[in-house]
């Protein structure tokens, strides 16, 4: 990998005005017509009417800085809002910056929008060859790989069909393989790959992992940390339109995932008391511990306890409890119930029932996750709705293999399993 910077950002700032109605109140016909007529006659004036209309300047980013070496796969990561698509556009040379510099080395291609850069009636052919024309590909460039990129867009049966008739997915295909497939210095790919299907996501990251390694850029910009884990090998953290961190993508992820946890960590019991009211099920309270303390907090490679707390104010047949475990992606790892060992469906007691669950040392990789815990009656309802959630997060590093102490996991989840040589 080149040590040569590819893109450097100085004071970059972009600010938008945005307009307010002051007179928020519904404005009966003769109200319409009478404001009409005033500002009417006051644009023959030259006057406006100061108090139609109040203005405020948003900063989208604020003295962004920072620099791309050639050759790395950076993920921006930050919530809806943070200034991530702005930043792209910017980049990408389709919004102008209010202050700052960029500073590109070669030829960009961004994947932003559907649709973006195509014309609707002109066919998939026709937009491939007129998308490497605004990338600045000669004709001899684009039908080089011509094939391959209608290969890899699988759409061979709609080549010669207007694409304003293609769904939202063949869209995506067929300007993920222009963009990937034309060979451009930088490659900018937002959220948008979340329209495709999960073959094809996979098959788009597996392409943007060898741009990277052929020694080209990729900037990426996506919320599910498992795609960001997965490509990058750097990222950005925006937050209202600032950079938060630029660093290693494993770093910046759990400081990110860390920051939401902080934020989004709400009093239990406040939780317990807003959970809507059940007439089977109570919940009096829900935590995770080690080391004998109560903590969000985990550390990598020792035992942790949840304890679960109800109070069952009516007997029903088949009432049970159960705790979830999901990623930082929301996929479910594994469901237990309190009666998976029990070999007799017994009726919960009336009474205050107090559950605790214990996670084995070596199970959870340094990552974050989510505990959900709920009370169930199967096939007829869930007691408490979406549940209780908390969410916890290992934060320390865990040295899984002597050999390779560096090595990330990229697993969710940890096993100690007995290997055996056969002689």
């Amino acid at each position: 990998m080149s040590s040569e910077s590819i893109i450097t950002v100085e004071n970059l700032s972009k600010s938008y005005t945005l307009k307010h109605q002051q007179d928020a109140h519904y404005s009966t016909l003769r109200d319409t017509l009478v404001n009409g007529v005033k500002g009417f006659g006051k644009k023959i004036l030259g006057r406006s009417n100061p108090d139609f209309q109040e203005k405020e300047e948003f900063w989208a980013l604020k003295d962004v800085n920072f620099e791309i070496k050639q050759g790395d796969r950076v993920g921006i990561i930050g919530r809806n809002g943070a200034g991530k698509s702005t930043l792209l556009k910017i980049l990408s040379r389709i919004t102008e910056p209010t202050t700052g510099k960029i500073h590109l080395k070669g030829r960009v291609a961004s994947l932003l929008e559907v649709g973006t850069g195509f014309h609707p009636e002109l066919t998939g052919r026709e937009n491939i060859f007129l998308n490497g024309a605004i990338l600045g590909m000669s004709k001899w460039e684009i039908k080089k790989n011509f094939d391959e990129i209608v290969a890899f867009a699988e759409i061979e049966k709609f080549l010669d069909t207007p694409v304003k008739r293609y769904s939202s997915g063949m869209y995506v295909r067929l300007a993920f393989a222009v963009a990937a497939h034309l060979e451009p210095e930088i490659l900018v790919v937002d959220e948008v790959l979340a329209v495709g299907d999960a073959q094809f996501q996979k098959k788009c990251l597996g392409k943007m992992e060898d741009v990277g390694k052929e020694g080209r850029t990729v900037l990426f910009v996506s919320h599910n940390m498992g795609m960001i884990r997965q490509l990058c090998n750097q990222s950005l953290i925006l937050d209202g339109g600032t950079i938060e961190g630029n660093g290693e993508v494993e770093c910046m992820v759990r400081k990110y995932l860390k920051k939401n946890l902080q934020e989004n960590s709400k009093s239990i019991q406040d939780r317990i008391k807003e959970l809507p009211h059940d007439p089977v099920v109570e919940f009096s309270n829900f935590c995770v511990m080690q080391n004998n303390e109560k903590t969000l907090e985990l550390q990598n490679g020792k035992e942790l306890t949840v304890m679960l707390e109800i109070n069952v104010k009516e007997k029903q047949r088949d009432l049970r409890v159960y705790i979830d475990v999901l990623d930082s992606e929301g996929n479910l790892l594994f469901r237990s119930f309190n009666d998976e060992k029990s070999e007799n469906n017994e009726l919960l007691a009336l009474g205050e029932h107090s559950y605790t669950i214990g996670f084995p040392a070596r199970l959870f990789a340094p990552k974050s996750y989510q505990f959900i815990a709920n009370a169930t009656i199967y096939n007829v309802r869930n007691c408490l709705g979406d549940g209780l959630s908390i969410e916890v997060n290992f934060c320390q590093s865990y040295r899984h293999n002597s050999l390779y102490p560096n090595e990330p996991i990229r697993s969710q989840l940890l096993t100690d399993l007995t290997w055996g040589e056969m002689k």
